[in-house]
């Protein structure tokens, strides 16, 4: 009797980001449904929640709990640096009990938000290094990339692109991205964002509604010095704009993509205090999906948000953070729909979601049909990673 195919998964899961979670909850759906019979586990950031949503056996990424804050002092630099020595032998006893290790999309090759080399870019090499010493196969499966600016993160990131035997993209620009940090990208295609293979909700619509996704946006790694006014700016403009749809007697359905993004909603509801606005209760991307299902048209900041609402093919506006969302509304038809988090036009922005409503029937269908392309092409990426690595007949 033959031993069944071991699959680890691998990322920030479990941490609080709605859009690394539901791209790991895609691929989780395709491999119990084609491949019931593998053995899962997974090594993530937020082990006791992975393991208590999902039923899997888990591992949890770093060895010191408090890699991600920031440190404080001595001891905590110490306990960093050492947690990264254990964290060699860790990752590589992980990897090596797997015959697969699968990285569920998210932007794991992208330096858009504010980030550290020697944070999650290190586990991932970490990770690929280990695949190539022990012989286990890693596949980066349609992961967001984008070019470093830091010399250090942009070699860390791209070694541990090199070395994986596997990568897709979520977009073309990730790909090109790749490329010119020097990693070969001959072999490597551009698939949909994971995220369109679940399934989308259905639920009765409220009339005149606007779903708003908000965001505890900062700017970006060269944004540091400045954070604390970009972050003013964009919750004052987004509070602005809110208010003027209240004032229009607009029920407003405020929407979070992790869970650092509530401390925004506060502020709005607490600057505003209106019975029209209310704070969807989510905490997974299927709870986010099943909320906005119930709004006419959304208008959000955090990229999976933006992509829920076209994947239920709502009227969207985007009001991004990273080239990713742009390419995202464009694909979907709706790349006129765009504006900056950094710098928002709010009159602009009054004037884009008119339009936007005006021409809802037409964008609707536009939308409903792009999406399901997305998910088809997503079947066919699942059929691939299945004859890749996947040996015949083992479900």
């Amino acid at each position: 009797m033959t031993s069944p195919v071991r699959i680890g998964l691998f990322g920030l899961l479990g941490s609080g980001n709605l859009g690394n979670d539901g791209s790991f909850e895609a691929v989780l759906g395709y491999l119990r449904t084609e491949h019931p019979g593998a053995a899962l586990s997974v090594m993530c950031g937020g082990p006791d929640i992975v393991a208590s949503r999902y039923g899997l056996e888990t591992t949890a990424l770093n060895w010191y709990e408090g890699e991600y804050r920031t440190a404080s002092g001595p001891l905590t630099i110490a306990m960093k640096g050492f947690g990264k020595l254990v964290d060699i032998v860790r990752t590589a006893a992980w990897v090596r009990r797997q015959d697969v290790v699968i990285v569920p999309g998210m932007g794991v090759l992208e330096s858009t938000l504010p980030l550290r080399p020697w944070g999650f870019p290190y586990a991932l090499l970490l990770l690929s290094v280990s695949g190539r010493l022990v012989g286990t196969k890693v596949a980066l499966v349609s992961v967001g990339a984008s070019v470093s600016t830091h010399r250090v993160t942009r070699a860390v990131i791209g070694w541990a692109a090199r070395l994986a035997a596997f990568r897709s993209y979520r977009d073309e620009p990730s790909r090109d991205a790749m490329r010119t940090m020097g990693v070969d990208v001959t072999n490597d295609r551009v698939y949909p964002d994971l995220a369109f293979a679940l399934p989308a909700p259905s639920e009765p619509v409220l009339p005149r509604s606007v779903g708003v996704g908000v965001m505890a946006y900062h700017g970006g790694n060269d944004d540091r010095h400045r954070a604390a006014e970009i972050y003013e700016s964009y919750v004052d403009k987004v509070t602005r704009f809110v208010a003027g749809l209240v004032a229009d007697g607009r029920p407003v359905r405020l929407f979070i993509g992790d869970r650092a993004d509530a401390q925004v909603v506060e502020e709005i509801m607490r600057e505003l205090e209106s019975p029209l606005i209310a704070a969807a209760d989510t905490s997974t991307l299927d709870e986010v999906m099943r909320a906005m299902s119930a709004v006419e048209t959304v208008v959000a900041t955090r990229y999976h948000n933006v992509l829920c609402a076209l994947k239920l093919a709502k009227p969207t506006l985007s009001i991004g953070y990273a080239r990713k969302n742009e390419v995202l509304m464009t694909t979907l038809g709706l790349g006129e729909f765009c504006q900056s988090a950094k710098e928002i036009d709010l009159d602009a922005l009054v004037r884009q979601f008119a339009e936007l409503e005006s021409r809802a029937g037409e964008l609707t269908e536009i939308v409903a049909k792009r999406s399901a392309e997305q998910a088809r092409l997503l079947d066919e990426q699942f059929a691939a990673l299945s004859a890749a690595f996947l040996p015949m007949g083992v479900r």
